[in-house]
């Protein structure tokens, strides 16, 4: 599984690297809200969620499923309008800026990226703006997300304008109680990140900077395709003259164990890579306990239901509707998967989702964790 971004024909200086503090935020949110997915950041989390102004955390609340079990789309503008620069802007403003340029059907569906795994899968999926079936599939997953899911899609459905007005509002907000300070203390080591691997893409080629970004990038003989290995398999283009072309690689302090691939059809391919790798701690496990979890992961699917379970809490229907098989079948992976130890239950009215349990994985190893969250 992997995702492929065309390149045949891009001009070199169409690669681009550039930190985004737009994305950066994004980041930064899902790190307070997934602070077991970022055990290096334990102290920055804590710090700061500690310091959060309760009003303040009680709105970040009502959106947090656009940074929390998936990085909405919405966070990289600069990539979704057409006829920009297709480049991060250098200020949160100026790249709020760019998003208020995106049209409303691009931005909603973007915001509802959290309704549906299999989105970038369905590109021809009809607008839920404007087709009814499309907005009633919309609001039947977010209900099994919970209420307050619920809530901001039929908000954000009914009225693109307000929530679009809400939300720059609380990333302001955002901005004024923590991100300014934060962003001041990251920006210059991304910067020289950029302009370091700017120089390698220059004057030793393209597969020396991706070799830099990450092992899971790698490019072909022929310079044609990028490949990200990732647990999701996905192509893009980055030669679309309708959007604009070009591929852009944009820095993250926050971004550990995710690398992150824009590939949304419409939109320039963007790969979110993070700057610092820490080591995890490790801990010994019973023999008959690691073989039990190392079985219970060697199926295909397994690992691939762990990696839709490592970002958030799914159900049954909604795991088999996305990888095309029955409940039932979907049923007995999870059991396996549960004796293991490896996933629990959570009730959210009529709903039982599932999730994986990663202060369990993490004792496995570093390479499945950051596998599955890739």
């Amino acid at each position: 599984m992997s995702v492929t971004i065309d390149i045949a024909g891009l001009p070199p200086e169409r690669i681009a690297f550039a930190p985004s503090p737009l994305a950066e935020l994004c980041m930064a949110l899902h790190a307070l809200s997934q602070p077991a997915h970022h055990p290096g950041l334990t102290s920055w989390t804590t710090a700061t969620a500690a310091s959060l102004d309760p009003a303040l955390a009680d709105r970040l609340l009502e959106g947090d499923f656009m940074w929390r079990s998936s990085f909405s789309d919405v966070f990289m503008a600069f990539a979704g309008v057409p006829g920009g620069t297709g480049l991060p802007a250098a200020t949160l403003a100026e790249e709020l800026d760019v998003l208020d340029r995106m049209d409303d059907e691009r931005f909603v569906t973007a915001a509802l990226e959290h309704c549906w795994l299999a989105l970038y899968d369905e590109g021809g999926w009809p607008s839920p703006l404007h087709d009814p079936a499309a907005r009633a599939r919309a609001l039947a997953t977010a209900a099994a997300r919970g209420p307050r899911q619920l809530d901001f899609s039929q908000r954000l459905l009914d009225d693109p304008p307000g929530v679009r007005v809400w939300l720059r509002r609380l990333l302001e907000d955002c901005d004024e109680a923590f991100f300014a300070e934060t962003w001041k203390r990251v920006e210059p080591a991304q910067s020289a990140d950029a302009r370091h691997k700017t120089g390698l893409l220059r004057h030793k080629g393209l597969p020396a900077a991706l070799k830099e970004v990450s092992t899971a990038l790698s490019v072909d003989e022929d310079r044609t395709t990028i490949t990200v290995d990732k647990m999701v398999s996905g192509s893009t283009t980055a030669t679309d003259p309708r959007i604009g072309t070009g591929v852009v690689f944009v820095p993250t302090n926050f971004g550990w164990p995710h690398l992150l691939v824009l590939h949304a059809p419409g939109w320039r391919p963007v790969v979110h890579y993070p700057l610092a790798i820490p080591e995890p701690a490790s801990a010994p496990g019973s023999v008959e306990l690691l073989q039990r979890r190392m079985e219970a992961l060697a199926h295909p699917l397994r690992m691939r239901l762990c990696r839709s379970l490592a970002r958030a809490p799914y159900t049954t229907g909604e795991l088999a509707r996305v990888y095309g098989i029955s409940a039932p079948e979907v049923s007995r992976h999870l059991a396996v998967l549960k004796r293991a130890g490896l996933t629990h239950t959570i009730r959210e009215g009529r709903y039982v989702q599932h999730q994986l349990d990663l202060a369990v994985v993490a004792r496995i190893g570093s390479d499945f964790i950051e596998g599955v969250l890739r």
